[in-house]
Formats: structure tokens, sequence, C-alpha cells
């Protein structure tokens, strides 16, 4: 259902069946892991005017893959971990 770079690629997906007897997907809840993450590629600095999809982009090859960075970071709204110019970001090792 998810392509195989989605953070949801690896999520199950759930059924309800509604009072009118229609069974209804949705997919499970997502966790960021906890923790470190094992593999940290390099850093960034946060340049003014910077996106995350920019960044990711830059150092992963992936505007859509902004979410790794953001699990790297423990980011819950990737838009916090671009207002601060300077600020230094984890980058972790793409996952092919």
């Amino acid at each position: 259902m998810f392509d195989q770079n989605s953070r949801y690629h690896e999520i199950p997906i759930h059924t309800i069946t509604d009072r009118d007897g229609r069974e209804i997907a949705y997919v499970g809840r997502r966790f960021p892991p906890k923790g470190d993450p094992a593999r940290i590629l390099s850093e960034v600095l946060v340049a003014e005017g910077d996106r995350l999809d920019m960044i990711a982009a830059r150092a992963l090859g992936d505007p859509l893959a902004f979410w790794r960075i953001c699990d790297a970071n423990h980011a819950l709204d990737p838009f916090e971990l671009t207002d601060e110019p300077g600020r230094r970001l984890r980058i972790p090792v793409p996952e092919f």
C-alpha cells in the first residue's frame, strides 16, 4: 500500500466494521524509534531559509526522506528542526 521508502511501509493495516457492516481500513499508529539511532552519517547546520525537505534532498538524495532526519533528531514536528538557523541536525545513514 505504501512506497518502500515511506515511514508507513511496515506499519500494519487494520480494519474496523462500522454499524452498517462496512469494513474501514486504517493504518496503525507509527511510533518513532526510541533512543539514539545506531548509525549517523553526518551532521549539518541549518542555514537561514532551509527546509527539512531541502536538507533531506542534499544529504540523503530524497526530499521525501525528511522523516528519517526527524527520527534521528527525536522530533515529531519537522518544522521545529529548521526554525532556528545554526542548529546542528544529525543525518542518519540512508536505508535502501
